[in-house]
C-alpha cells in the first residue's frame, strides 16, 4: 500500500522565520557541471541532438556552395551564348551598316549630326487638373521659342494653368543646365581670359561684340519665323506636347438627395529642350 501513498514534499513556507535560510541560493552541490545544460548548446540527453553522421555531412559543402565558387578561366564558347546569341543576325546588321556608310561616302545626315553635336533634354511634368483642350493653346504658344521668352509668355498669361507651366519650364531649364550642361556658352566665354582682356579696351570690346554677333546664326522655327541667335548654346523649346492622364473622382450634390459623379481630367505637358543649331 505504500506504493500508492504520495511522497512527502519539502514545501517551504514563506511565513516561516527560517525561510531565507532554507531557500536554496544556487545549484545543488550534488549536480555536477557536466549534467547541467551548457549555454548555446543542447543537453546531452536531448532528443534533438545530431548524430555523428549528420555532423560530418554538415561540414561538407553543398552543391549550391560549389556552384558559387568562381570559375578559374572564362570559356569564350560559354560566354558567346549570352554576348552573341545570334551571330548570323549580327553579321547581317554589320553588313547593312557598312553598305550604308559606303553609299553615303561617310557623310552624316542632319539628324545624325545633331545627335552627335547637340545636347537635348526631355522633362515630363506632373499631371495638372485641366483638360487637353485648355492646355493645348499654351503648348502651341511656347513651342519653338527660347526658354526665357517662353517663361515670360507664361508669366503674363491669363490662363489659370499658366502658372504651373511656368514653374515647370523653370525646373526644366535648371535640369538641362545641371544634368546636360546646356546653355553654358556665354558663361564659358565670359570666363575666358582672352575675352576679359578685350573688355579692358573700348575699341577691342566693340570688335569683340561685333565678332560675337557675326558668330551667330539665323534660324527658322517650325512655324516659318526667322530670327537671329547670337549665342548658339542657348536653350529653346523644340517641342511641347500634351498627354492625357488618369481621370479623378468628384461628387456633385443635387436636389432631393441625389449625387452625381464627376470625372475631372488630368493632363501633363513634357517640353523637349534643345539648342538653336538643330533648327539651322
Amino acid at each position: 500500500m505504500d506504493y500508492f501513498r504520495p511522497k512527502k514534499q519539502n514545501i517551504l513556507d514563506p511565513l516561516d522565520p527560517n525561510f531565507l535560510k532554507r531557500k536554496p541560493t544556487g545549484p545543488s552541490q550534488s549536480s555536477s557541471p557536466e549534467e547541467l545544460p551548457q549555454q548555446g548548446n543542447l543537453a546531452p540527453t536531448s532528443i534533438f541532438e545530431e548524430g555523428e553522421d549528420q555532423k560530418t555531412s554538415a561540414r561538407r559543402p553543398s552543391p549550391r556552395q560549389k556552384r558559387r565558387s568562381p570559375p578559374s578561366t572564362r570559356d569564350p564558347a560559354v560566354l558567346a551564348a549570352a554576348l552573341d546569341p545570334n551571330p548570323e543576325a549580327r553579321q547581317r546588321w554589320q553588313r547593312r551598316k557598312i553598305i550604308q556608310e559606303v553609299r553615303s561616302r561617310g557623310q552624316l545626315t542632319k539628324a545624325q549630326r545633331i545627335a552627335r553635336t547637340e545636347r537635348e533634354s526631355l522633362c515630363k511634368s506632373e499631371f495638372y487638373k485641366t483638360s487637353i483642350k485648355k492646355l493645348m493653346p499654351l503648348a502651341r504658344q511656347i513651342a519653338g521659342k527660347p526658354i526665357e521668352e517662353a517663361i515670360i509668355q507664361m508669366r503674363f498669361s491669363k490662363k489659370r494653368v499658366a502658372s504651373d507651366v511656368k514653374k515647370h519650364l523653370e525646373y526644366a531649364r535648371d535640369e538641362a543646365i545641371v544634368k546636360r550642361g546646356m546653355g553654358l556658352g556665354m558663361v564659358e566665354r565670359e570666363a575666358d581670359p582672352a575675352a576679359k582682356a578685350e573688355k579692358t579696351d573700348g575699341t577691342a570690346r566693340e570688335h569683340g561684340e561685333h565678332d560675337q554677333q557675326l558668330s551667330g546664326m539665323v534660324v527658322e522655327d517650325k512655324k516659318g519665323k526667322r530670327r537671329f541667335v547670337s549665342d548658339t548654346s542657348s536653350i529653346y523649346v523644340d517641342e511641347a506636347w500634351v498627354g492625357r492622364g488618369p481621370y479623378g473622382l468628384d461628387y456633385d450634390f443635387r436636389a432631393r438627395g441625389r449625387t452625381f459623379f464627376l470625372r475631372p481630367p488630368k493632363t501633363s505637358k513634357p517640353p523637349f529642350l534643345s539648342h538653336p543649331e538643330s533648327l539651322g
